[in-house]
């Protein structure tokens, strides 16, 4: 805790002591050792698929707490490879990226079809795979916001993931028609038994406002995240939310006053509380995505994330560029600091 503090310095009453006053703790399903048999047993998940959310849960250095640190590692296809791996050409061999993922103690590794198809025989019954169903490739000239399906449910299945990942670019032109896909594709991974996680990202030009970017507000982000848990997503990704109040920037949208009155407040962890109650008050689990590497930043960065994500009721991080643009030590170093905070039992629920 005192290495928490340190690094927070003038930060950590903020983060650490905040009270929330918005939704309260006592309304949340949290995460804990027994999640899929408090929470989850009462679904329509059929046994399979309990198996493998329980398997992902018990993987790794948070194995048996019900929070969850995922290695995502799709950038390759997603920005370039080259701009992805140029800091540390190691991993262009997937091969180290399943090696981070071991040695950074995570709950499962998410990627390409072809990263994890690659050492599927060696590494599938070590650590949990997340295959990464659809892809926004930036080849495409002009470049336009897209996800699109680069294999099947069944290829994941046969390659044996534990659980498949999308995106949905909420929001765009194209959303429609890619809620459909997805909420087909995770029926049937769920028929088949496995999990399904899924990016619930905005893209639309629209949502920035006077010079103001409202894709991570939290009350787009929130409705993007209710959105995804309508069509059976077991875990949800989200960024961190930034600000708020998008709806009303943008005139758009139902809204109601205690949207940002008496459920959120100006603090990151009520923000980010209100994406986990729309998840269905924390039934399916929140988590944040690390962001951007920085530099000399990432560790500080990551471990607030970890305390705004912890304390407001969500399960986990899944932090990629963070940890894999750097050698592979530090890699696991950070990626170890944001499981410490999720293992620190004074940091508590705000």
């Amino acid at each position: 805790m005192k290495n928490i503090i340190d690094l927070l310095g003038k930060e950590s009453d903020y983060y650490l002591n905040h009270e929330c006053k918005t939704i309260d703790k006592s309304l949340l399903h949290l995460p804990g050792s027994d999640t899929i048999d408090r929470i989850w047993i009462d679904s329509d998940r059929n046994l399979p698929t309990l198996n493998s959310l329980q398997r992902l849960l018990n993987h790794g250095r948070l194995g048996g707490t019900g929070y969850v640190s995922i290695l995502p590692v799709d950038q390759g296809i997603e920005h370039t490879a080259g701009a992805s791996f140029a800091p540390n050409p190691l991993y262009f061999d997937p091969e180290n990226i399943v090696k981070l993922a071991i040695e950074g103690g995570c709950n499962g590794v998410a990627s390409t079809f072809g990263v994890l198809s690659s050492v599927a025989r060696k590494y599938a019954h070590k650590i949990p795979f997340i295959v990464k169903l659809n892809h926004n490739e930036l080849l495409t000239y002009p470049n336009s916001y897209n996800q699109v399906m680069f294999g099947t449910v069944e290829d994941a299945w046969n390659m044996g993931a534990t659980a498949v990942g999308a995106t949905i670019y909420f929001g765009s032109e194209e959303s429609r028609r890619q809620i459909v896909e997805v909420a087909e594709a995770f029926d049937y991974a769920h028929e088949l038994g496995m999990a399904t996680i899924l990016w619930c990202y905005l893209r639309n030009n629209d949502f920035k406002k006077d010079g103001v970017d409202y894709h991570s507000a939290a009350d787009l982000t929130g409705q993007a995240n209710h959105l995804g848990v309508t069509i059976k997503a077991d875990i949800v990704k989200q960024k961190l939310p930034s600000n708020n109040g998008g709806f009303k920037a943008i005139h758009f949208g139902k809204t109601d006053e205690r949207m940002y009155t008496k459920l959120t407040s100006d603090h990151p962890i009520d923000l980010c509380r209100y994406q986990v109650a729309n998840g269905y008050m924390g039934r399916v689990g929140l988590i944040n995505s690390g962001g951007a590497s920085s530099g000399a930043s990432d560790l500080h960065e990551a471990v607030v994330t970890a305390i705004v994500n912890k304390r407001a009721g969500g399960m986990g991080l899944i932090s990629g560029r963070k940890a894999f643009q750097k050698p592979m030590n530090e890699g696991v170093e950070l990626l170890n600091a944001i499981q410490d905070v999720y293992l620190n039992k004074d940091i508590t629920i705000a």
